[in-house]
């Protein structure tokens, strides 16, 4: 690039071709990723609340294993939703209550 048809001036506006192509490059990375966090809190301020109470079904989803407090860090993928009146006919029911958040204690069902 240093021969003499080329001037200093030619090079300088060939550099800043490449700079302001590459911070348009950015700025379509900045768009994109404000895009991805608009639709992050879309999506979260969007999702339902989680449920008060839990019933964790057993295999093939049958017969119910535990009751949980809602957000037990141990209920399983195949818990669902339910009310309360549900979680206390489950536990009335002889359905284990979860060892770790302690439906039974909450709901006030003594055995």
């Amino acid at each position: 690039m240093n021969d003499s048809s080329t001037s200093r001036l030619d090079m300088l506006r060939f550099a800043r071709r490449i700079a302001v192509q590459q911070v348009e490059q950015i700025d379509r990375w900045i768009a994109t990723e404000e895009r991805r966090e608009a639709e992050h809190r879309h999506g979260e301020q969007a999702r339902p609340p989680a449920p008060d109470w839990l019933i964790e079904m057993g295999l093939g989803g049958r017969d119910p294993i535990y009751v949980h407090v809602g957000g037990c860090h141990m209920s399983g993928k195949r818990s669902r939703g339910v009310e309360r009146d549900q979680a206390l006919r489950a536990l009335t029911e002889r359905v284990a209550a979860c060892p770790h958040c302690r439906p039974d204690t909450e709901l006030g069902v003594l055995d």
